[in-house]
């Protein structure tokens, strides 16, 4: 379900989805690891959330 108070990830430009992917990356090394995509997908796609950002996963 799309929440319109988001911006989706493909309208961001390229600079705007490094600069989330860098500082996602400085959140994910206070995470415990884990193998598992679907919650690698999950955790990214919660953080962007809240931020403002819709992320999809295709499934």
């Amino acid at each position: 379900m799309r929440d319109e108070n988001r911006t989706d990830w493909q309208a961001l430009d390229s600079r705007e989805q490094l600069a989330l992917r860098e500082a996602y990356g400085h959140y994910l090394d206070t995470l415990p690891p884990t193998c598992d995509l679907a919650e690698k997908n999950e955790r990214f796609r919660r953080w962007l959330a809240e931020r403002g950002v819709e992320f999809e996963v295709d499934r």
